[in-house]
């Protein structure tokens, strides 16, 4: 068992604290006004052990820079195509899908994550 460190336990905080999925690059910037020593890397490896225990999940749809979060319930994001900005969707999420899939198919499905696209409500008042 993997013991809790500063460093990672400042990650989990933050990402408990926050609703907007930051990246690692941004986890950093601002772990680093709390641990002005830490590395990169250091907020790297952390963000790999949060993951690999189920304390962090992680969005990479489409290639994307991957975002983190701590939410531990299913849901769904939408992600503006033109600020970039990852929202959660409060709307129930049909958990049936994998099974029906993994039956059609044939795949052993373990998960699945869906993201709707679009613009949010500042950029779309932004084009009227």
């Amino acid at each position: 068992m993997r013991r809790h460190t500063r460093q990672r336990e400042a990650i989990v905080r933050l990402l408990r604290g926050t609703n907007t999925h930051p990246t690692a690059d941004s986890i950093y910037e601002m772990v680093k006004k709390e641990i002005p020593n830490i590395s990169k890397g250091t907020v790297y490896r952390n963000l790999k052990v949060l993951l690999e225990t189920g304390e962090v999940s992680e969005l990479n749809i489409r290639g994307t820079v991957s975002r983190f979060e701590a939410k531990k319930e299913i849901h769904s994001h939408f992600r503006c195509e033109r600020c970039g900005r990852v929202f959660d969707i409060d709307e129930p999420v049909d958990q049936g899908i994998d099974r029906r899939v993994a039956e059609k198919t044939g795949f052993s499905v373990s998960h699945h994550q869906l993201e709707f696209r679009g613009l949010c409500c500042e950029c779309r008042s932004e084009s009227i």
